[in-house]
């Protein structure tokens, strides 16, 4: 597997816990005002980190490019800002708006990178491969 999806795939689970552990302390507390950064950690941490990582698993001649790894970097950063200042920020910190809007620009940007990848052309390796 290349290592573009090893990266996706072991992020991807440590957002799953991060998740998992946010939805556990919302059911034990009674309060669920983080609701929505717990959904954004299983969303655009598990789910989508998950679904990029098995997209490069599929396209190893594409996980192979530069821009692979800068979106991962990029889209990573993103969602990991984003988790957290999320959470401050829908219990009880509103200072964290800004930081919010920064890191869903950024987690953008990442996916349109992700586009990029997807409809970038296809390596000569990559269409002979297909032509088989």
């Amino acid at each position: 597997m290349p290592r573009i999806a090893t990266l996706y795939f072991r992020t991807a689970i440590i957002f799953l816990i991060i998740g998992i552990a946010m939805g556990l302390n919302m059911a034990i507390s009674q309060d669920h005002s983080a609701i929505g950064a717990h959904a954004h950690a299983n969303l655009l941490g598990w789910v989508t980190m998950a679904i990029f990582g098995g997209y490069h698993a599929l396209n190893p001649a594409k996980a192979l490019r530069r821009i692979a790894m800068i979106q991962y970097l990029v889209y990573t950063a993103g969602v990991a800002l984003m988790v957290p200042a999320l959470y401050l920020m829908l219990t009880g910190y509103p200072e964290m708006e800004p930081v919010v809007a920064i890191a869903s620009l950024i987690t953008f940007a990442g996916v349109l990178l992700f586009a990029v990848i997807i409809f970038g052309g296809e390596t000569s390796a990559s269409r002979a491969t297909a032509l088989q």
